[in-house]
């Protein structure tokens, strides 16, 4: 199953390791440090062009990526939960 992101992005939810709001997880140094170095890294998709509420990380193939997503996390939390 996947999971869409907005803007005719999806992921596999197996793939997903978390999903986290950026309000509340960017007053961390550690997580604002995780987030500038996987941008570094060119790890970080934006999924649309509005303000991002939300971060998915994810791996597949080895590869971990950041998705930043316009909704909320439990908007993409029901969408998981939704048959």
């Amino acid at each position: 199953m996947y999971l869409s992101l907005g803007s005719d992005m999806a992921v596999r939810d197996t793939s997903i390791i978390g999903i986290f709001d950026l309000d509340n997880t960017t007053c961390s140094k550690h997580t604002r440090a995780f987030l500038r170095q996987a941008e570094e890294n060119g790890q970080v998709v934006a999924a649309g062009e509005d303000l991002p509420k939300s971060f998915l990380l994810t791996s597949e193939f080895g590869m971990n990526r950041v998705y930043l997503s316009q909704f909320n996390p439990a908007t993409l939390e029901k969408r998981l939960s939704d048959p």
